[in-house]
């Protein structure tokens, strides 16, 4: 540069750090006079801009003193203005208000709108370390609604359970027991609750283990997004199921064995249904909160639907067919009203999912 040629008289003189800065300030005034080099005297009439710029035009052995004293004298620090505006959310670290202007002002000054939320503190650094991890999927042990529905089960089938011992004892008997024609039997209002009370737990246990079925084999993404909706609509499929079958039976029964008979049977039939309840509810908690495999449950709720068919098949022989001896028509009606019911439930489940899937 044509700076550092016009500074070689001074670094060779070894001159002090100021008075190289004079002597920079003096070139500009010099050219023009002399006339000589119009160009290097616009060059050396520039101003420095930055730190660097001074300390490169100063010599090599300058001291810190020096240096700083040229920055100085070469860079003007502008006066710094700090803010005295009115601070309404009082941040942190900063004077307060009344401090600062010594007066006293209104409550929206004095008060911010996170003033009360104690779960607010801005002042308060949070530092996370570490990634974000995948979010847990949703399943029904995590579910509180489910977890309460269940336990409120449990509860009242427990007290239930143990108010009504003699009448289980009672039907117990009665299976196994070939009744006569005008044998009844009478129930009261508590026990009639107990059973209808079995007969939803028992609805709304086939719901759900129809419900994890449907997640783990066939899809888990549905139109609703609530999963609780889905259990709700498979239970309203098994109520209906069960309702539609206990009406055919009454009409059928009465029909053509009279209305003592059928009676009869529609208390059996209440029976049995109640017992599927109680028996497949210790392996859905199981399923549900302990990880069984549905393999494993299945075989299990095969088990019982075989043992309550078959019994069904026997008292439908002891209480109808008994006296007359027709094989035939028991498996007719067997399967008109038992087999034919269950593969018709068993083609409606899946045009129920089929319709809350979503199909990409």
């Amino acid at each position: 540069m044509i700076i550092q040629q016009d500074t070689i008289p001074i670094l060779q003189a070894k001159q002090p750090a100021a008075e190289a800065v004079t002597d920079l300030t003096g070139l500009a005034s010099a050219s023009d006079e002399n006339g000589r080099d119009s160009v290097a005297a616009a060059r050396v009439s520039s101003r420095p801009r930055t730190a660097y710029e001074v300390l490169k035009r100063l010599p090599p052995d300058a001291t810190p003193a020096q240096q700083d004293s040229a920055i100085q004298a070469w860079l003007q620090v502008p006066e710094i203005h700090y803010n005295d505006r009115t601070d309404t959310l009082q941040m942190p670290g900063a004077d307060s208000v009344e401090a600062r202007q010594g007066n006293t002002l209104p409550i929206f000054y004095r008060e911010n709108f996170f003033s009360k939320d104690t779960l607010f503190q801005s002042e308060t650094a949070v530092d996370r370390f570490g990634v974000a991890g995948d979010p847990v999927p949703y399943s029904l042990r995590s579910d509180n609604v489910m977890t309460l529905l269940l336990l409120a089960c449990f509860v009242l089938f427990a007290v239930s359970l143990a108010n009504s011992r003699r009448f289980i004892a009672r039907q117990l008997r009665e299976i196994f027991y070939v009744p006569k024609a005008e044998d009844t039997i009478f129930e009261t209002a508590g026990e009639v609750r107990f059973q209808s009370f079995l007969v939803l737990l028992a609805c709304l246990l086939m719901g759900i283990s129809a419900f994890l079925y449907t997640t783990e084999y066939v899809t888990d993404t549905f139109m609703l997004d609530d999963d609780l909706m889905l259990v709700g609509i498979f239970f309203l499929v098994f109520l209906a199921y069960y309702a539609i079958k206990g009406v055919l039976y009454i009409a059928v029964n009465t029909l053509f064995f009279g209305a003592r008979k059928a009676q009869q049977f529609e208390k059996l039939f209440l029976f049995m249904v109640a017992s599927t309840g109680v028996l497949i509810f210790p392996i859905v908690l199981v399923l549900i909160y302990f990880d069984l495999l549905l393999e494993t449950a299945a075989y299990y709720f095969v088990f019982v639907v075989i043992i309550s068919k078959l019994l069904t098949f026997y008292k439908l022989w002891a209480i109808f067919f008994r006296q007359n001896g027709f094989v035939l028509q028991i498996i007719l009606y067997f399967c008109a009203l038992e087999i034919v019911p269950l593969l018709i439930l068993g083609g409606v489940l899946p045009l129920v999912v089929d319709s809350l899937k979503v199909i990409f």
